[in-house]
């Protein structure tokens, strides 16, 4: 093998790293395409969108159900991603039992359910990226709810990750305590935001009544928000609420929701 095949195995070997990482799934996709393209002489940039789209769309859901996963839906009225990039990066996986709880609350609260991070579709203990427990299909990120301007309720969120935004965050006397004590990475969000879209505040109200629906179900774990947040929204006897510790990130513009 000349210096130049070697150079293209260790990039698709990246890539293969890369995708697998960030979708679980697309990694295996690329391998296909590099064995679909050498095979039939077919162009990669055609056939990777193509397979892609149809192991996202078609293969992918119904075979996650053999693992006990399910999707989630994307264009719903009770429970949405934020954006597409969620289900389009295979993150928007739980088992039928947490769907329900997301689906129920929002239907009993009459509040649109707008999720973040879930997880992959298949097996446990593969690490969903950058989250250190989303790998059971147990878990989901949630958005707050917000006011704009003019504080009217508003489905619109202040980030397009829907992560970053913090909420409050000049009471937050966590996470500097965290910081000081060289957990560095505790509000890294901020740099995760890929834009902030909307001049938001937190709806303390609704949020409250949906955090609280969430406690109320027998199947739910815990939730973490930030310290701070559960005093101001007077949550603060709600044992199920806790804090998640330094050694994760900052839960003041999101709801993580563990079921068990």
């Amino acid at each position: 093998m000349n210096i130049k095949i070697h150079l293209k195995l260790l990039l698709h070997i990246t890539v293969i790293l890369i995708l697998s990482l960030l979708t679980q799934v697309a990694g295996f996709i690329w391998l296909l395409t590099l064995i679909l393209s050498k095979q039939y002489a077919w162009k990669k940039r055609f056939v990777f969108p193509i397979l892609y789209m149809i192991f996202n769309l078609i293969i992918i859901p119904p075979t996650a159900q053999l693992f006990g996963r399910v999707q989630l839906p994307i264009f719903d009225k009770h429970v949405q991603p934020i954006n597409i990039v969620y289900p389009l990066l295979f993150r928007n996986y739980v088992t039928p039992e947490l769907k329900t709880i997301l689906e129920n609350t929002s239907k009993s609260t009459n509040i649109r359910i707008t999720y973040l991070d879930a997880n992959f579709p298949f097996m446990d203990g593969f690490p969903l990226l950058p989250h250190l427990s989303h790998n059971d299909g147990k878990k989901i990120d949630v958005s707050f709810m917000y006011l704009d301007k003019s504080k009217q309720a508003t489905d619109k969120k202040p980030s397009v990750s829907g992560y970053g935004v913090f909420s409050n965050s000049e009471a937050n006397t966590t996470s500097k305590t965290c910081i000081k004590k060289g957990y560095w990475h505790y509000d890294y969000p901020k740099y995760l935001t890929f834009g902030t879209l909307n001049d938001l505040t937190l709806d303390a109200k609704t949020t409250k009544t949906l955090i609280r629906h969430f406690i109320k179900q027998p199947q739910t774990q815990c939730l973490f928000i930030e310290p701070h947040l559960k005093t101001s929204l007077g949550l603060s006897s709600e044992t199920k609420l806790r804090f998640h510790g330094c050694k994760a990130v900052r839960h003041d513009d999101h709801i993580h929701l563990q079921i068990k």
